[in-house]
């Protein structure tokens, strides 16, 4: 179906579908629908494609500010990487990490483990255990299913972690790759069941504390340029930067005609496929309205908060040392750090972390005072050099009107075990994709590929098996 005509002021165009957002999941679903022979309209509120991926330059360095590693595991990922010719290259690991104790004092490991003395270390490979056994059982398809999600579900992580072990130290260090590090959210705030589809998702909690997996490589030009790939892929046309979609309108039957305004065009198709995270989801008028379910679902997701630094400097000057650039410390503004030095670069790259609550407290401050807060970190772990960045910037996507947080959408306590089975579910034409719906790469790139290609696979009327891994 083709064909361009004016309603007014507007371009409208017809076509087969309309994708809503142009990040990875939508730009996967209509790569896959492209390849089937379905014409597509990909329409993006923002300037560029690549959604909660972001390459910029900043003084003269260049700085991905949104998403970036590479895991072995993703598989969905990787296999496009190949498809589209791209390389990757690993995180610089070699030499020793930096923990930074309760009590401030600091230390230099090598090794997994954090060294929080013998019985903290016996606390964390007791509850890591645990976390794993309950990944294993109840896996990352349809936790809300297992014996246990309701009960796993209706109680905080925090109390979860503190009726397995009374070592307080042993939770906040756990706390950081959980909270920190991947939900963005006070240990308070979700579920030990969102907890579990967390580590779930990464094949088990063991792989979310090894930073060497979970962190393992970059993609050579930045994340985002995967996004942009996929659309130069697509036929001229395809994809319309600045075109926020404000309504959408379909007739009673999931076989009818949609109509999608936007605030530069309006495209008539058979189906649509929204690809912005469920959050955003209230940014669009439906009409009809979406039906109960879906709106109390929505009301119960929000997004984490995290600012992410970035700080450039002549060489990466914690080599010289013997350092590998990573620091953990659980009581520190900046919890992780890691060096993020581009593929052939000579000058360091260093990024940090502040989440949940620090990051409350840190953007209420100005940003002269927050930089020295920051930078006062970083040379806990790794020296005064840290004190003098050529470049300095804080990625914060919370402030994004596009995004309004990150890294992903969860569910609010009780609400991932009430309304989990539900968020995949089409409604009429209306189908959904993106990271914050996925299971294998939940809140990562690879699980919004997965979930662009489940999508266009339910339009296409392909067999979509929910109980596995797609790709």
């Amino acid at each position: 179906m083709s064909g361009t005509h004016v309603i007014g002021s507007a371009e409208a165009l017809e076509r087969d579908v309309v994708v809503v957002g142009a990040g990875p999941a939508g730009l996967m679903a209509a790569r896959t629908l492209r390849a089937a022979g379905r014409s597509v309209a990909v329409l993006e509120a923002r300037d560029r494609v690549g959604g909660r991926t972001w390459s910029r330059e900043i003084d003269g360095a260049f700085l991905e500010v949104g998403g970036q590693w590479v895991s072995p595991d993703q598989s969905e990922l990787l296999g496009l990487l190949d498809e589209l010719g791209m390389s990757t290259f690993p995180r610089h690991r070699d030499g020793a990490d930096v923990y930074l104790d309760p009590d401030g004092r600091r230390h230099e490991f090598t090794g997994t483990m954090i060294p929080a003395g013998e019985a903290t270390e016996a606390e964390m490979k007791r509850v890591i255990g645990a976390l794993d056994d309950l990944a294993e059982q109840i896996g990352p398809h349809r936790p809300w299913d297992h014996p246990l999600a309701r009960e796993l579900d209706t109680v905080t992580f925090d109390e979860w972690m503190r009726g397995q072990t009374d070592d307080a130290t042993a939770r906040e260090n756990l706390g950081i790759f959980m909270a920190g590090g991947m939900l963005t959210k006070p240990v308070h705030a979700f579920s030990a069941l969102q907890a579990v589809l967390m580590a779930a998702s990464a094949g088990s909690f063991s792989r979310l504390v090894d930073e060497d997996f979970i962190l393992d490589r970059r993609v050579v030009g930045g994340m985002q340029s995967v996004s942009e790939a996929m659309a130069d892929a697509l036929d001229e046309g395809t994809v319309h930067l600045g075109s926020p979609v404000r309504a959408i309108r379909w007739d009673g039957d999931a076989d009818g005609r949609v109509t999608v305004w936007s605030d530069r065009l309006t495209v008539r198709a058979r189906r649509v496929v929204v690809a912005v995270p469920p959050t955003l989801y209230s940014r669009i008028s439906f009409e009809p309205a979406l039906p109960w379910l879906q709106q109390q679902m929505h009301q119960h997701t929000s997004m984490g908060l995290v600012i992410k630094v970035h700080a450039v400097y002549d060489r990466p000057f914690w080599r010289e040392k013997g350092l590998s650039g990573t620091g953990f410390g659980a009581r520190e503004l900046c919890q992780e750090v890691y060096d993020n030095t581009n593929h052939g670069d000579t000058r360091g790259t260093l990024v940090a972390f502040v989440s949940d609550e620090l990051a409350d407290r840190a953007l209420s401050q100005d940003a002269g005072a927050r930089r020295e807060a920051v930078l006062g970190s970083l040379s806990r772990y790794l020296g005064e050099e840290a004190l003098e960045p050529l470049v300095y910037y804080e990625s914060d996507f919370v402030s994004e009107e596009w995004t309004r947080g990150a890294y992903a959408a969860s569910f609010d306590l009780g609400g991932l075990h009430r309304y989990g089975a539900h968020q995949r579910e089409p409604v009429g034409p209306l189908h959904w994709a993106c990271s914050d719906l996925a299971a294998e790469g939940y809140q990562h790139v690879d699980g919004a590929l997965r979930q662009g290609r489940r999508a266009a696979e339910e339009i296409l009327g392909a067999p979509v098996d929910t109980e596995a891994p797609i790709g």
